[in-house]
């Protein structure tokens, strides 16, 4: 897994690619929470992520809840199908802010 960082107007984007599973996803985690260090607002781009594990998604809930708390927002875009399943039977569509 692999995480470029860009700057966007009042926020950041995290742009993810590869896997994100038992193994990556405390850097993702990481990678998250460091970003809402920055900014209230931050964008994940998982264009490139095609497979996304349990891990992953309690990455993206404490994501969740640290926006929440600092009064900012978690957007993730560009979500494949596969990965869109796993939000659906997880629940986590409905809790997460998807574009």
């Amino acid at each position: 897994m692999q995480i470029t960082e860009k700057k966007g107007e009042n926020s950041l984007i995290l742009e993810v690619s590869g896997q994100v599973d038992t193994v990556t996803a405390p850097e993702l985690q990481t990678s998250i929470l460091t970003a809402f260090q920055k900014t209230a607002n931050v964008y994940l781009d998982l264009s490139d992520v095609a497979y996304m594990s349990s891990a992953g998604l309690r990455a993206l809930l404490i994501g969740q809840k640290t926006a929440a708390s600092k009064g900012g927002k978690l957007i993730i875009k560009g979500v494949q199908d596969p990965v869109m399943q796993v939000f659906n039977m997880s629940g986590f569509s409905k809790v997460l802010t998807i574009e």
